[in-house]
C-alpha cells in the first residue's frame, strides 16, 4: 500500500489513478494496513504500516497530543500523521523503517510513502548526484542527507516530528528520538523482549505467514520465535534455501536442528537453488522500486522462493532475519568510543581480538582508534571529501568514521566531483543527534540506511504478492540495542553474543554457539560468468549517459570479475544494481495522477 495526502491551502488535490480517500486531506493506493480516526476537534490521525497500537489507545490519540514516542511505542514498522487545516504532522520512526517522502506542490507540500510517485506528479528528474553516491560511496549513508533519487523529493527526517504547513513555507523539524544509554536494563532481555514482540505483531496479523531458516543465528531466532507464539495445533512454515545436491552443509545442518527441536511447531521446507537462481541472472526484469533494491543481484533467487512460496504453502506473508548484521555488530570506531572514556584495557583487548579477526597488525588500530577521539563527525565528512577519487585505498575494517572504497578506473572523471561535493555538503549540515557515542552515530546511519533500502526489497516482493517483514529493523529493537550503555554492549571481535544469549531459550545450544555464516560467494562468481554477456551490456546504458561510468573499462572489469581475478566488487555490483533500477524505472511508468471530483469525507 501506498498512502500519501496533502497539506495545502486549496480544498482538492489531485490523486494517483486508482488511488480512494484515506481521511480528509490523504489517499490510499492498493491494500496495506492504514488505520484512522477523526476527533471531536476535526484533527484526524492516521497510522501507516502495522502497529501494536490497540483500538483503545487509537481512541485516546485522536483526542489529545501525541506522545514524543508515539513512532516507536509500540511494535511495528509505521508512521503516524495528524491531519489539520493549517498543516499536516508526520511523526517518523526512528529507524526508517517506513520511509516518508515530501515535496513542494503548487503553494504547498505533497507527502508519500512512495517516492517515485511523488516524482511522478512534480515531473523530477533522476538525482545524478545521488546516483553516483549510491555508486561510488554506498559505505557512506550520510552523503544522501535525506537526499532521494528523485530531485526535490526529500524523505523527511527518521525520528523525528514533521510539520508542513499548509502555506507552504519551510517544514519544521524536532527530533524526538535519541538513542542516549538507558542504564539498568540487561540488553539480552530488552533484545528478546522489542524481537518477540516485532515477531508477534506479525503473527497476530498473519497466523499462516512463513519464515526464513537459513541456519544462521538472525534468521533462525525469527522463526523460532515465530514457531512458539502460534496458537497450538499451528504450523510454521520455515525455508531453508540450499545449493542444488548439497545436503551436507554447515548452514542446512543447523537449520535442521532447529526444526527438529519443534517437531509439533515447524514444517520444514527444503528449496534447491539451480542454475536459474544464479545471482546476476535478469537483473534487469527487476520491477521499478523508490530506490535499488538491496537483492536486485540475487533477485532471481529471492523471487523464485517467493513465487514457490505463494504457489505452494499460500504463503501471503513472509519473515527475513535481514537487518541482523547492521543492528548486533559494533563498528569499528567503537574502538574510539573506549579509548575516550578510559576504558583503556578493554580497548586493547578488544583491538587484539578484532587484528586476529582481519589478520593484521594491532598497532595501526590503536592507533587509529587514539586519531578518531580527536576527530568529530563533521570533521571526519570534511576529511573524507578531500580524499575521495583515491584509487587502490580500502578502509575496511579500520577505525574511522566514514570508510572509503577504493574509487574504481571505470569511474567517469564527472563521479569523484559530484561524490566531493555531496560530502561537502553533508560536512556543513547540523548533526541533529550531537554527542551520541561514535559507534551508536554510525550504527544510526547503517541501520536507517538498510531499514529504508528494504523497504524498496518489500516493493519487489510485493511484485509476487507476498508481504516481507524483517523484525530486526523493528525500531523498538533498534531503540533496545542503541541504548545500551557502553559497558553492556558487546565487544568489536564478537559474534553476536546478546543475540545468543537472549534467545539461548530457544536456539539449540550448538546453533547459539555459532561465530560464522555460510556464504553464497561461489555463486557470485559464478553468476558473473554465466551472465557476463547480459551484464556487459548494461555497460552502455544510462550511467554511462549520465557521464558517471566509462563503458570500456568498465567491461574490462567485469570480465576480469568474472575471471575470477581478486578485486574489490562493491562498487561494481553496486553500479549493476542501481543500472537495473534504472531500466525499470523508465520502462514501467508510474500511476497517473488525476483531479478528485470532490473532497473526500473525514476519516471515521
Amino acid at each position: 500500500m501506498i498512502l500519501g495526502g496533502f497539506s495545502t491551502a486549496n480544498a482538492i488535490g489531485p490523486r494517483p489513478q486508482g488511488a480512494s480517500a484515506a481521511c480528509s486531506r490523504s489517499w490510499r493506493l492498493g491494500e496495506g494496513t492504514l488505520r484512522a480516526l477523526t476527533g471531536r476537534t476535526g484533527r484526524s490521525v492516521l497510522v501507516a504500516g502495522r502497529c501494536g497500537v490497540s483500538d483503545f489507545e487509537l481512541s485516546l490519540l485522536a483526542e489529545s497530543a501525541l506522545p514524543v514516542d508515539v513512532a516507536w511505542r509500540w511494535s511495528g514498522a509505521y508512521a503516524v500523521i495528524e491531519e489539520t487545516d493549517a498543516a499536516v504532522v508526520i511523526h517518523t520512526d526512528p529507524a526508517a523503517a517506513q520511509p516518508v517522502y515530501a515535496t513542494r506542490w503548487e503553494s504547498g507540500w505533497v507527502w508519500s510513502t512512495s517516492a517515485r510517485l511523488l516524482a511522478a506528479l512534480t515531473g523530477a528528474s533522476i538525482d545524478t548526484q545521488r546516483l553516483a553516491c549510491a555508486v561510488f560511496l554506498p559505505s557512506v549513508p550520510a552523503l544522501a542527507a535525506g537526499r532521494t533519487f528523485f530531485d526535490g523529493v526529500r524523505q523527511l527526517p527518521p525520528g523525528a516530528r514533521v510539520e508542513l504547513p499548509a502555506n507552504g513555507t519551510t517544514w519544521r523539524v524536532t527530533t524526538q528520538w535519541r538513542p542516549d544509554p538507558v542504564p539498568g536494563w540487561l540488553p539480552d532481555l530488552r533484545l528478546y523482549d522489542a524481537l518477540a514482540a516485532a515477531v508477534a505483531l506479525q503473527m497476530t496479523a498473519d497466523p499462516a505467514l512463513s519464515c526464513d531458516l537459513s541456519g544462521g543465528l538472525d534468521s533462525t531466532s525469527i522463526a523460532l520465535l515465530a514457531a512458539t507464539a502460534l496458537p497450538t495445533g499451528r504450523r510454521l512454515n520455515a525455508i531453508t534455501i540450499h545449493p542444488n545436491g548439497d545436503l551436507g552443509g554447515a548452514d542446512l545442518r543447523h537449520a535442521r536442528l532447529a526444526a527438529s527441536r519443534y517437531p509439533h511447531r515447524i514444517d520444514h521446507h527444503l528449496l534447491p537453488l539451480t542454475e536459474r537462481h544464479l545471482p546476476y541472472t535478469a537483473i534487469s526484469e527487476v520491477p521499478a522500486t523508490d530506490e535499488p533494491a538491496p537483492s536486485t543481484l540475487t533477485q532471481a533467487r529471492l523471487t523464485g522462493q517467493l513465487d514457490w512460496m505463494r504457489d505452494v504453502l499460500g504463503t501471503r506473508t513472509h519473515l527475513t532475519g535481514d537487518g541482523g548484521d547492521s543492528v548486533l555488530f559494533q563498528p569499528p570506531i567503537h574502538l574510539a568510543d573506549l579509548l575516550r572514556h578510559r576504558r583503556l584495557r578493554r580497548a586493547a583487548g578488544e583491538a587484539i581480538g578484532w587484528a586476529r579477526l582481519r589478520h593484521t597488525s594491532v598497532g595501526p588500530l590503536l592507533w587509529g582508534a587514539a586519531r578518531a577521539t580527536r576527530t568529530g563527525r563533521s570533521q571526519a565528512l570534511a576529511t573524507l571529501a578531500a580524499s575521495i577519487g583515491t584509487r587502490g585505498r580500502d578502509d575496511h575494517g579500520l577505525v574511522v568514521w566514514f570508510p572509503l572504497l577504493a574509487h574504481p578506473a571505470w569511474a567517469a572523471p564527472s563521479a569523484a566531483r559530484l561524490v566531493t561535493e555531496a560530502a561537502g555538503q553533508a560536512a556543513a549540515e547540523a548533526d541533529p543527534l550531537q554527542g551520541l557515542d561514535f559507534s551508536v552515530r554510525t550504527l544510526v546511519d547503517e541501520i536507517r540506511e538498510v531499514a529504508r533500502t528494504a523497504a524498496a526489497d518489500t516493493q519487489l516482493a510485493a511484485a509476487s504478492g507476498v508481504e516481507l517483514h524483517n523484525p530486526f529493523l523493528d525500531p523498538l529493537v533498534v531503540d533496545a540495542v542503541l541504548t545500551t550503555p557502553l559497558d553492556r554492549r558487546p565487544a568489536l571481535h564478537a559474534y553476536k553474543p546478546v543475540l545468543a544469549r537472549a534467545m539461548s531459550g530457544l536456539l539449540p545450544a550448538e546453533t547459539a554457539a555459532r561465530t560464522t555464516k555460510g556464504s553464497f560467494d561461489a555463486d557470485h562468481y559464478t553468476g558473473l560468468r554465466t551472465n557476463l554477456a547480459e551484464l556487459s551490456a548494461l555497460a552502455d546504458g544510462y550511467l554511462a549517459a549520465l557521464g558517471l561510468l566509462q563503458p570500456g573499462r568498465f567491461r574490462k572489469h567485469l570480465a576480469q570479475a568474472a575471471a575470477g581475478l581478486p578485486m574489490p566488487l562493491a562498487t561494481l555490483e553496486q553500479a549493476l544494481t542501481v543500472e537495473a533500477w534504472l531500466i525499470a524505472h523508465h520502462r514501467d511508468p508510474a500511476p497517473d495522477w488525476i483531479r478528485t471530483p470532490a473532497r473526500p469525507e473525514p476519516c471515521v
